[in-house]
């Protein structure tokens, strides 16, 4: 049996659309299959050489703060991630391994403002 491939960053970039008119957002009306590419991208160009899996991801239910994106192992949550913002990420957090707090969602008995 094959051994499974393993990890050491995997990256869910919410690209969930609903249908128009809904009362929600979606992040993927907002850009969400444009980070997926952007994320790949700018790791690739890294040549990190550890496995890094970015990959969409269904609704996160954080839809008022998308486009999200979680960073694991850390669990790391990111709002409003912008297409300018992906190189900052891919260097400090995943090359550097320092979330980049301006970005990150922190989260109690409720989700607190960025």
């Amino acid at each position: 049996m094959a051994e499974a491939l393993k990890y050491e960053k995997h990256l869910f970039i919410c690209t969930n659309q609903r249908p128009e008119g809904a009362p929600r957002p979606s992040c993927g009306d907002q850009h969400g299959l444009a980070l997926i590419a952007a994320f790949k991208k700018a790791i690739n160009d890294k040549k990190l050489g550890i496995p890094i899996r970015t990959q969409k991801s269904g609704c996160l239910d954080l839809c008022e703060l998308g486009p999200t994106v979680v960073v694991y192992p850390e669990g790391v949550f990111y709002g409003n991630v912008q297409l300018s913002d992906v190189q900052e990420i891919v260097d400090e957090h995943i090359e550097g391994g320092r979330p980049v707090e301006r970005l990150r969602l922190k989260f109690g008995n409720n989700l607190s403002e960025k």
